[in-house]
């Protein structure tokens, strides 16, 4: 099974470790994805945009980092490493229980596209993960 050059949908399907996807290579492998995920938290403490999607989260990020860190390695063509700890990722079932409304998404997508801008240097690629992000995040909204 091949992915096409933009991510696909995140859903409950696992993709096997040897699909041919750049994208983690392209962004710089484990330590680029752990900056992305660490930048992205941060500017959810510090946005005020964030703060309806801060509120959904404890208090310690530590589980979420780990846990983002370990599905965008995967979800970006890297080693499957939430799959192998957790199972299926089931983004949109593991999400039901927040109120993700199209607020929420782009709060949270105004998080990743400044953590994007920031830690991502290639245009091309920063677009592209930016598309598949949004697209991710309109799929987990649950709210009109």
């Amino acid at each position: 099974m091949k992915r096409s050059p933009t991510l696909p949908l995140a859903t409950a399907v696992t993709l096997p470790a040897s699909v041919d996807n750049p994208h983690y290579r392209q962004i710089g492998g484990e330590q680029a994805v752990r900056r992305l995920v660490e930048r992205f938290y941060q500017l959810m403490d510090e946005l005020p945009e964030a703060r309806a999607i801060r509120a959904m989260h404890p208090p310690d990020l530590a589980p979420a980092k780990e846990k983002l860190f370990l599905f965008l390695s995967g979800w970006l063509g890297g080693p499957p490493l939430y799959a192998e700890r957790h199972g299926p990722p089931r983004l949109r079932q593991k999400h039901l229980p927040f109120p993700i409304d199209t607020a929420a998404r782009d709060a949270w997508m105004a998080c990743m596209n400044r953590a994007l801008e920031e830690q991502v240097s290639d245009a091309d690629l920063r677009a592209q993960l930016a598309a598949s992000f949004f697209k991710t995040a309109d799929f987990l909204r649950n709210q009109p």
